[in-house]
């Protein structure tokens, strides 16, 4: 059971907005620990978002980055509205399930592109869920000074009360390594990206990298059809697959290259000798981007005719990696025609 609010040290401590979101930093293993030192939650591929219910009962839910998502994702503002007291601050994912069950980025990016006008019907089309997994206020007291296994309680108990087949949901957490490895392993069919990993000791610290996220990554092929950085030194590459029509199409970017990649890698490449498949700079979102990046993409064309190993993680929009990848080692053995999207695969 929760520690009672009013007794608790950091209770009275006034939360002041915009607020900045507490933040996980990556690892590549689980990490060690006795039984309930962590726990798991699944990596849900959505945008992260801060639900603001004030004493009027005014909604306002923010990004990552404190932009307003309240016109954009009108269903989550009145579900938190009509089950949420006031004075409570949310922290979740806003998230969107497709027909196969699975988490489609896509959609979620069409809604922030969409509009004020398109919002209502795009709620109705495409409707989205708000998957809650963290409670920096209730009632109007602060709540962050609290262990995550308290504000988990504290959680838990405010959605009892909240009805199990709407917009809003509890997140997914276990205590048990083993089922978080079972999580680790079989949800990223449907998009999960893999696990953040938390302390259950630990207060909720704003703008610190105070958690873990072990995402689950896999080898794939690309085909190089640009470099960024000097001839000599490139400090990443761009990346594409052919579809089933025979075009070349951008699937992403590495990340920075290390001295060593980059001096086994300059020698392979060509400079483009003719008409190239892409246009001279990329838009940011066509190539993985940094978070936040809006300038277009600068890169220096080579023929698309050397295959690449690289490390990805399972977030994708459309046919595109949403994160950079990382560089494995040249394929000179692979025929780049025969790099072919996934979903065109057997078709």
């Amino acid at each position: 059971m929760a520690t009672p609010l009013h007794q608790h040290k950091h209770a009275r401590t006034r939360l002041r907005g915009p607020i900045d979101p507490e933040l996980a930093k990556s690892v590549d293993s689980f990490p060690s620990g006795k039984p309930g030192q962590w726990a798991y939650e699944p990596k849900l591929d959505g945008f992260r978002a801060l639900a603001v219910i004030d004493s009027d009962r005014g909604v306002y839910v923010q990004s990552r980055r404190g932009a307003r998502f309240n016109e954009i994702f009108p269903e989550v503002v009145w579900a938190v509205y009509q089950h949420v007291p006031e004075r409570t601050i949310l922290d979740g994912e806003i998230v969107r399930w497709n027909s196969a069950g699975r988490l489609d980025f896509g959609a979620l990016h069409r809604r922030n592109v969409a509009g004020r006008r398109r919002a209502a019907a795009l709620a109705s089309s495409e409707p989205c869920h708000y998957a809650v997994f963290d409670l920096l206020r209730l009632h109007g007291q602060d709540v962050t000074g609290l262990s995550l296994r308290e504000r988990r309680a504290l959680l838990e108990e405010l959605f009892a009360l909240i009805p199990a087949a709407g917009v809003l949901a509890l997140g997914m957490q276990t205590l048990v390594e083993a089922e978080a490895r079972t999580w680790y392993e079989s949800m990223h069919v449907a998009g999960v990206e893999g696990l953040v990993i938390k302390p259950t000791g630990s207060r909720y610290e704003s703008g610190v990298r105070g958690w873990l996220k072990l995402k689950r990554r896999a080898s794939a092929e690309a085909v190089v059809g640009g470099y960024i950085g000097r001839v000599k030194r490139p400090s990443g590459l761009l990346l594409g697959r052919y579809d089933s029509a025979g075009r070349l199409r951008v699937v992403g970017r590495t990340t920075q290259l290390t001295a060593r990649a980059a001096a086994e890698i300059a020698p392979l490449l060509s400079p483009a000798a003719g008409a190239h498949p892409w246009p001279t700079t990329l838009p940011p979102g066509w190539a993985g981007s940094p978070y936040g990046q809006t300038d277009p993409i600068t890169y220096t064309q080579v023929e698309p005719d050397l295959v690449v190993e690289v490390l990805a993680d399972t977030a994708k929009e459309g046919h595109r990696h949403r994160h950079p990848v990382k560089y494995l080692r040249p394929r000179t053995d692979l025929d780049p025609l025969q790099v072919i999207e996934e979903r065109d695969v057997g078709a």
